[in-house]
């Protein structure tokens, strides 16, 4: 038999539930303007009926219904929506970041301005043409001197200018891993204690709002990948391994060291294992730092090292209007003082490497002369080592190019006397060290016989720069080849003192059959400005001129890349935010519409409740005597 006052239990029933629904669209209206919430809706469900299936079950027309309860209060979200959100956000964390340095970098060029290294650099060269002119006087020397100063602040500004971008970017790493550590914590505990919430049978809506904003901004961060398929452990992956799991938050932390120049390379604090990230605006600091920035800085290292060498050559033989001669116009500063490239690298007291940059063979060659030899040369790379045949109807200037096509880790060219001339470059992997000849080596007599650079062919004569005195494998003398440079000559390159304190050593023509040169002779002059026009090799480059152009061309190539990118994912993310916010955000019409509905839903209610009432004051209070 159904109760006499089963009436005023659903009519309490109507009243609670439409009263959790109102204060769940308060809750929604609210949270109109809170990031990451997620509107929540009222499920509604009728409450067990009186008499269930059973063998005493009273007799009754059918089951009586016993009103409504509120089966759950839920959050609007499309799972697949939100990975997919999360996988595109990473990559545009990556362009933002990656456009905002490139900008940084293409505004250093200043091309094509008076203030560029380029116009300073042709400056120089016109300052040297006009000394070629009037050898004589003292008044082109000290402007050769002017130009030279200024060219040598540009270079240093440029090289500053670089590395003060680089250090922003170790700074900005700094700060994004401490970042990353914070969410990765932060995701943990909300894990745990979602957890316990729905072990009492309830719904963290806000708590799961909170982890799946906090998802979103990792994943500008870092590319991660999340894992639901286990509703009791929440996961996270990213770099190839775990970084949340349930209540566990890993962490990373950085390491500096000396191959890196003091910059920190980012580990998993539990292995030390280094932790490499494929998207996100971490993964763009990490490139920027350690490879676009270290190219750029590498290839100014390149071009002023090469014209450091390069003018010096020229201008050591030279006569100054003094008479002196035998000065490098620049200073250059060895990476170790044995005069043979003897450097302990191991760090134990023992010489155990040759770091030796340039070796000029002793024969001069004619470029258009066929070779009528025929062998491979083996020169290193940063990956290994290449191998380059030559053949007997390959003329000298083609044996040339072909070693400077190959991508070893040196380049050639005839200097001025006609000897061939092979120099080290800037390595690409970190342990190496730049401007560093590693290993040559030739099965023939090209190297060995004909350009006069080794002392024997086949490997018993190659030349490798990881043994000490590796110089003793060569034909050449002392004066033929020269030790490494100081890291980054881009930073350091000063001209000569002896040239500061008196203008009348710059050189300005050759002497003849062992006689100084004479006074009106601008030989030296002239063949320093030449070098403008002159296949160098400044790298991979032909000359100058293709340097400037291929780094502004390069910088301006990835910034327009980035911007296109940046612009792309721009629109990626606002078409799937804009989806987002159509399902999962708050709608002002809805909800006043669904307050209306509730409010009239808990009137009625509080109706039924004041009828049953009525029946009962009948029942209890009007029958009787």
């Amino acid at each position: 038999m159904t109760s006499t006052f089963s009436g005023l239990e659903i009519g309490k029933r109507s009243i609670t539930a439409h009263q959790t629904a109102i204060s769940t669209t308060g809750h929604n209206l609210s949270n109109l303007d809170t990031e990451g919430y997620s509107r929540q809706r009222v499920e509604f469900s009728t409450f067990d009926p009186i008499y269930l299936p059973g063998m005493n079950r009273e007799e009754t027309p059918g089951q009586i219904g016993q009103g409504v309860i509120i089966e759950r209060v839920e959050r609007i979200r499309d799972e697949l929506l939100d990975k997919r959100i999360i996988a595109e956000e990473n990559h545009e964390g990556y362009w933002e970041t990656r456009n905002q340095y490139l900008s940084d970098i293409a505004r250093m060029y200043n091309e094509p301005t008076d203030s560029s290294i380029r116009s300073k650099l042709d400056e120089f060269w016109n300052k040297w043409q006009e000394l070629a002119i009037h050898p004589s006087d003292l008044a082109p020397r000290q402007e050769v001197i002017e130009s030279g100063k200024t060219l040598i602040d540009a270079f240093h500004n440029r090289f500053h200018s670089l590395k003060a971008v680089q250090d922003m970017a170790e700074n900005d790493i700094r700060i994004t891993v401490k970042q990353v550590n914070d969410y990765s914590s932060e995701i943990a505990a909300l894990n745990e204690t979602i957890q316990k919430v729905k072990a009492q049978g309830d719904n963290p809506n806000d708590l799961m709002d909170r982890r799946d904003l906090l998802v979103d901004r990792l994943s500008k961060l870092v590319d991660i990948t999340v894992d639901q398929r286990d509703p009791d452990e929440f996961m996270i992956h990213t770099a190839g391994n775990i970084l949340v799991q349930g209540r566990i938050g890993r962490q990373f932390s950085l390491e500096r060291g000396i191959e890196t120049e003091g910059y920190s390379n980012i580990v998993w604090d539990e292995t030390g294992d280094d932790a490499v990230f494929r998207g996100g605006s971490l993964a763009a600091l990490v490139e920027m730092r350690d490879v676009t920035i270290q190219e750029e800085i590498r290839d100014l290292d390149s071009m002023v090292m090469n014209f450091t060498d390069l003018v010096n050559e020229a201008h050591r033989p030279g006569y100054g209007s003094n008479g002196r001669t035998g000065l490098d116009f620049f200073v250059e500063r060895p990476y170790v003082a044995n005069v043979d490239g003897n450097f302990d690298r191991t760090g134990d007291g023992e010489y155990d490497s040759s770091y030796i940059f340039r070796i000029s063979g002793n024969n001069t060659l004619d470029p258009q002369e066929q070779i009528g030899l025929e062998g491979i040369m083996t020169f290193s790379t940063d990956g290994g080592n290449v191998d380059i045949p030559y053949y007997a109807v390959d003329t000298v200037a083609e044996v040339v190019q072909r070693i400077n096509n190959a991508g070893a880790d040196v380049v050639a060219r005839l200097d001025r006397d006609g000897r061939l001339s092979l120099k080290g470059t800037p390595s690409a992997e970190r342990e190496s060290p730049d401007f560093v000849i590693r290993h040559i080596e030739d099965s023939g007599h090209f190297l060995a016989g004909y350009s006069g650079i080794l002392n024997a062919p086949g490997p018993e004569g190659a030349y490798t720069w990881t043994v000490p005195d590796a110089a003793a494998s060569l034909q050449v003398g002392a004066e033929n080849y020269s030790v490494a440079p100081v890291a980054h000559p881009s930073g350091w390159i000063e001209i000569n003192p002896a040239i500061l304190k008196d203008p009348g050593s710059v050189a300005s023509g050759y002497g003849q059959n062992g006689r100084p040169a004479n006074i009106g002779n601008g030989d030296a002059a002239s063949a320093i400005a030449s070098i403008r026009n002159n296949k160098v090799m400044v790298g991979r480059l032909n000359t100058f001129d293709d340097y400037f152009r291929n780094a502004v061309a390069k910088i301006g190539s990835m910034s327009q890349e980035s911007g296109r990118e940046v612009e792309t994912y721009n629109k990626i993310m606002k078409q799937l935010l804009d989806r987002r916010e159509s399902i999962s955000g708050v709608n002002i019409d809805e909800e006043f519409t669904k307050l209306i509905k509730y409010q009239q839903g808990y009137n009625a209610a509080a109706r039924f409740i004041n009828t049953m009432n009525e029946l009962y004051d009948v029942l209890i209070n009007r029958m009787g005597v």
